[in-house]
């Protein structure tokens, strides 16, 4: 059995990203537009943001990074002139449908991030979902670490 069956039976599958090619992640998600903002010396957090699209009926269930001790699904909402942040336990993924996670709506946060994130260097993000069965799927891709969005 070839390496990259070994690892898509194990639901272990691996992409590439650059900053201007879209990359397909696994063979029932897609992943395109990644980055994660830079930060400065001693900011705990940063924002991840991508887009999601599966082709079958699926949840984004967890992520995770070696730079952050935990990631999480958050959803921004403005509500009476506050602006609010929340956890998601996880992220519905309906088949065809991109997922935008964007800066001021839903996105991923690094939490106890355990170095700074610098422009242009690339860290790896493990996305976990669960698509067609109760069994996850880890896809990892290297995501740019940004000042801002910009390509």
């Amino acid at each position: 059995m070839t390496l990259i069956r070994r690892l898509c039976a194990a639901g272990v599958t691996a992409a590439v990203f650059s900053c201007v090619a879209p990359a397909i992640a696994a063979p029932n998600l897609e992943v395109r537009d990644a980055w994660v903002h830079a930060t400065v010396p001693g900011q705990p957090v940063a924002g991840a943001y991508l887009t999601l699209k599966s082709r079958l009926p699926g949840r984004l269930i967890s992520a995770r990074s070696e730079v952050a001790r935990v990631v999480e699904i958050h959803q921004m909402s403005l509500n009476d002139g506050v602006m609010r942040m929340r956890r998601l336990a996880s992220l519905d993924l309906p088949a065809g449908h991109e997922v935008q996670l964007a800066p001021g709506g839903i996105h991923l946060m690094l939490l106890d991030l355990q170095r700074p994130l610098l422009a242009g260097e690339q860290i790896e993000l493990d996305l976990v979902t669960i698509a067609g069965s109760d069994i996850p799927t880890t896809t990892r891709v290297i995501v740019p670490v940004r000042k801002e969005q910009s390509r």
